[in-house]
């Protein structure tokens, strides 16, 4: 578990079991004392096992940009968290397909035929 400090909170995250899979949340504790608030991130992906839920709720707690008037996280714009879903990203072990060049030669060549 990770924490930070922002002004009047303090984020922490943590993992819990969602049925037979486990889901990344921060929780946002007011500084002034009362309940705490949770909050689910990546919400479309499960994990597996409680430490990689745990891995990805502190990557998103490193992500939060700061927290707004009743301590709920903000992120950048259109971040999601995911290295996946960013221009550019090959996944370990996978090679990217590459267009041939020849490929379109041949269009060419056909289309002035």
């Amino acid at each position: 578990m990770a924490e930070r400090e922002f002004p009047g909170f303090t984020l922490r995250s943590s993992a819990t079991k969602d049925g037979s899979r486990f889901a990344a949340l921060l929780s946002s504790h007011p500084a002034s004392g009362g309940f705490p608030s949770y909050f689910s991130v990546y919400d479309n992906r499960s994990f597996r096992d409680e430490a990689s839920a745990a891995t990805a709720a502190e990557k998103a707690l490193g992500l939060v940009e700061g927290v707004d008037e009743e301590g709920a996280p903000r992120f950048a714009e259109g971040e999601t968290g995911f290295d996946d879903d960013k221009p550019g990203y090959e996944k370990p072990g996978e090679e990217r397909a590459e267009a041939d060049e020849d490929e379109d030669d041949e269009d060419d060549d056909y289309r002035h035929a």
